[in-house]
């Protein structure tokens, strides 16, 4: 097996009394994906800073394409590339200007930083929006102008931290094509998101962070494998009933389970037992008098994941991060 184009080991950072890191260990092999998971306020972000030469680690070391992050950065930044949460352009400049910008940043020539630039425009279909200002661009349009502007310097890795927070639907899923293009190529990426399925769909390897620690890793079957057995899905028809309905099925996995007041939706992990549990469900919903729109086993998802390992949502710990008694740094 070659070399991990990005190693972490052990990385240790704390902002006065909070500790954004408490050890992480990491490993990304070359070309590929690898999914950094977690709520906001889990760490995600601060080992991204690090690995990108913008933090120094407080303990521990990391390496990116065989460069030592503190030691060797200044050899180490041609070589990566990096999206952040928000579309980073300026807004007064063109399209194309900032990507001729960014190109001249690496100290390319005046006529190469232009080349790449309209090279740039046309693969991220902007090519008719090269002249206008960024700030007539839509959320979409700044973010694969954002990214784009990432790969100027044709970087051998991309550090993608939330490329797709805020985008609708469609751009999500055009961002998700960008990112499989990029790999297919030879890319290295590392990707941080708190968006369950974006892991699922895009990462080759996943570690999953919480509280600043690596609580577990492994392809998507693998972590789904760690939950065990099948997850039985409850869909009730009036969603004014949910609550009721939840606490006739919840107790009948081997623990835990959740409730969706927006989808109707009951979820519940029932091990390898799980045809006899559904008789159970139905008999008791349909006691209540608590009519179902869909009852159905499947596997485990990253979500029912995130809720075993971590004894809740990830919507419920993004928002408990974002509380502003917490304090937390992301």
């Amino acid at each position: 097996m070659p070399d991990p184009t990005i190693l972490c080991e052990a990385l240790e950072k704390s902002f006065g009394e909070v500790r954004a890191l408490r050890g992480v260990d990491l490993e990304v092999q070359p070309g590929t994906v690898f999914g950094l998971l977690g709520p906001n306020g889990a760490g995600k972000t601060t080992a991204v800073r690090i690995l990108t030469t913008l933090l120094h680690p407080d303990g521990g070391r990391a390496l990116v394409a065989g460069r030592d992050v503190v030691r060797e950065a200044e050899e180490l930044r041609p070589l990566i590339g990096l999206a952040g949460q928000y579309a980073a352009v300026d807004e007064n400049l063109t399209g194309l200007e900032n990507l001729e910008m960014v190109g001249r940043l690496y100290h390319l020539p005046a006529a190469e930083a232009r080349r790449r630039a309209g090279a740039v425009l046309e693969r991220f279909d902007l090519t008719e929006a090269a002249d206008r200002p960024a700030k007539t661009y839509s959320g979409g349009m700044r973010r694969r102008l954002d990214l784009g502007a990432s790969l100027v310097g044709r970087p051998e890795v991309l550090f993608l931290d939330e490329p797709t927070t805020g985008l609708d639907p469609r751009s999500r899923l055009e961002m998700w094509d960008i990112i499989r293009e990029l790999v297919h190529d030879g890319t290295t990426l590392l990707l941080t998101t708190q968006y369950l399925e974006e892991a699922d769909r895009l990462a080759d390897l996943i570690a999953v962070i919480d509280g600043g620690r690596v609580i577990a890793n492994g392809t998507s079957d693998e972590l789904k494998d760690r939950v065990g057995g099948e997850v039985l899905a409850v869909r009730v028809r009036d969603r004014e009933k949910v609550a009721r309905a939840a606490g006739a099925v919840l107790g009948l996995g081997p623990g835990g389970g959740k409730a969706d007041n927006n989808t109707g939706e009951i979820t519940i992990p029932v091990g390898r037992d799980g045809t006899t549990l559904l008789t159970e469900a139905v008999r008791r919903l349909d006691g209540d008098g608590i009519e179902l729109a869909d009852i159905a086993l499947r596997r485990p998802s990253l979500d029912d994941v995130f809720l075993a390992l971590t004894g809740h949502t990830a919507e419920s710990a993004e928002a408990e991060a974002d509380a502003p008694a917490r304090g937390r740094s992301r």
